[in-house]
């Protein structure tokens, strides 16, 4: 790897674990100074991430091996197309979740929250960049532990009850993650994803059974953190009771496990792996168009504004994978343009809820008949963007990525099922979001009064903060053609894993051994 891309690499990694350790030792009752800090941390990222997805756009892929010790023996860090639009992705997204936060004031409800946020982005950075499935192991507990002390925020007996189910979800997740891990290992001698990808080719009939098998698990697992059903039950109590601030930067937490799938079944289960070629693909696309109808038949059923926004985060990474599924160039690169746009759509929903619920007073989000709300007319405006994002309607870049996902399958042997599944739920989506947006504005705009809140912290802000997404869903609408001419790279990227493995083992591995 390119010595100053290197430092790029690695900076993504050390800035928010040293910033994080150095709020815990030297920040802990500075509250100001913290969120100077975090804010500066947020943006160095997006600078950081900016500069590493226009290196990688150039088609090379570069590994960085920590210690300089020599793959598969060390630990590497490789970066290609699709790890450094997750890269940016994530930074956005984190920038505009912590101005909410401190614009809110939600930071100073509970303890800690600054740091915790740090270590939840070395977590993602590291799972996106390593290229090892231990070391993404290991990056997966530090974001889900941060993740555990981010979701009991401000505490609460709702939140308890959400939390501990959510611990221990995650540590049945776990450890299958471990189990899964040592089969691999047991039978093919190494962990590292590229090496992997080379020995599971070449892998002798008889221990197919058991590579399968741990394949499998681990694709479960993944399933587990992306909420595919039936292992999406933990998604709606769990992103709902928490704040909605934890919420939005949740929004990336699914996609770190449809990372995963994708990853794995294109480099070390991908077509040259013989009778393991696209091992999950059987059941892949019937779970994923589940999760779709199961994700917008709940948005429909929905009690609240955030029960509804998780069920949303639910139906539209069943959209992804159902995309993924397929398993070819021309439906992964939609697939990833989607990916981009549901991650900024689930999040921006969920400050919107979060914004309506407390001006609601003692109504909250809950889907009922109240007084008129301070701000009704822009909040109005903001849910109904909102809305249209989710549901994939035009003009935003919702309705740009199902028509890309639509096309993108079209040659499939399952298209008709894809085409069928995904337009009637989008109905079902409009009268959902059309029912609740009736009874909390239009039919609460014509009940006498108004809820009246005599301290409203950061209403400003707040505001901003949630228009600052919907204007990225935007850019990413009115950028369309840049943008989609990069997923489509990265998609083919993805279907030559010679290029990858060259580049973590080195020219004499020649593509495979």
């Amino acid at each position: 790897m390119n010595l100053v891309v290197s430092w790029w690499v690695v900076a993504s990694l050390l800035l928010p674990a040293v910033m994080g350790a150095a709020m815990v030792l030297l920040l802990r009752h500075r509250l100001t100074l913290s969120r100077l800090a975090s804010i500066a941390s947020c943006l160095i990222l997006i600078a950081v991430a900016a500069v590493l997805l226009n290196e990688a756009g150039g088609g090379t892929i570069q590994s960085y091996a920590l210690g300089n010790w020599r793959a598969p023996f060390g630990i590497v860090l490789v970066l290609d197309r699709l790890s450094a639009m997750m890269l940016l992705l994530t930074a956005v997204l984190a920038l505009i979740v912590m101005v909410y936060a401190i614009s809110t004031g939600t930071d100073r409800k509970g303890w800690h929250f600054h740091p915790l946020f740090q270590f939840q982005l070395l977590g993602l950075n590291g799972a996106f960049l390593t290229g090892d499935l231990f070391n993404l192991f290991v990056f997966f507990e530090v974001l889900l532990i941060a993740s555990y002390g981010l979701m009991l925020h401000r505490q609460g007996g709702q939140r308890l009850k959400a939390g501990v189910q959510y611990v221990i979800i995650n540590l049945v997740g776990s450890t299958l993650f471990l189990v899964a891990v040592g089969l691999l290992y047991g039978v093919t001698g190494t962990l590292n994803m590229a090496d992997l990808a080379v020995r599971v080719a070449a892998a002798p009939a008889g221990d197919q059974g058991l590579i399968a098998a741990a394949g499998l698990l681990l694709t479960t697992v993944f399933a587990l953190k992306a909420a595919l059903v039936p292992l999406h039950f933990w998604l709606p109590g769990t992103y709902a009771a928490t704040t909605g601030t934890v919420a939005a930067l949740f929004a990336i937490m699914t996609k770190v496990g449809a990372y995963s799938i994708i990853r794995t079944s294109t480099l070390i289960f991908g077509e040259d792996a013989g009778g393991l070629a696209f091992l999950v693909g059987p059941w892949l696309l019937p779970a994923a168009l589940m999760t779709i109808v199961i994700g917008f038949l709940g948005m429909f059923a929905a009690r609240g504004l955030r029960d509804l926004a998780a069920w949303a985060v639910v139906g539209s990474m069943g959209t992804v994978l159902c995309a993924v599924s397929v398993f070819t160039v021309q439906a992964m690169g939609p697939a990833l343009y989607y990916l981009l746009h549901s991650t900024l759509a689930g999040a921006a929903l969920f400050l919107i809820v979060d914004l309506i619920a407390q001006r609601r007073a003692q109504h909250g989000d809950a889907l009922t008949l109240a007084p008129r709300f301070r701000q009704i007319e822009i909040l109005s405006a903001l849910f109904f963007l909102a809305a249209i994002a989710a549901v994939g309607l035009p003009p935003l870049s919702g309705f740009v990525g199902k028509l890309l996902v639509l096309d993108g399958v079209r040659a499939a042997p399952q298209a008709a099922w894809i085409w069928g599944v995904i337009l009637t739920t989008t109905v079902i989506g409009v009268l959902a979001f059309a029912r609740a947006g009736s009874l909390i504005f239009w039919k609460s705009a014509a009940l006498e009064g108004e809820i009246e809140l005599r301290a409203l912290r950061g209403k400003r802000g707040g505001v901003g903060a949630a228009a600052a997404l919907l204007l990225t869903l935007a850019g990413l609408t009115v950028l369309a053609g840049p943008v989609t001419r990069y997923t489509a790279a990265a998609a083919a990227q993805l279907f030559a894993p010679e290029q990858y493995i060259e580049a973590v083992l080195g020219p004499q591995s020649g593509g495979r051994r």
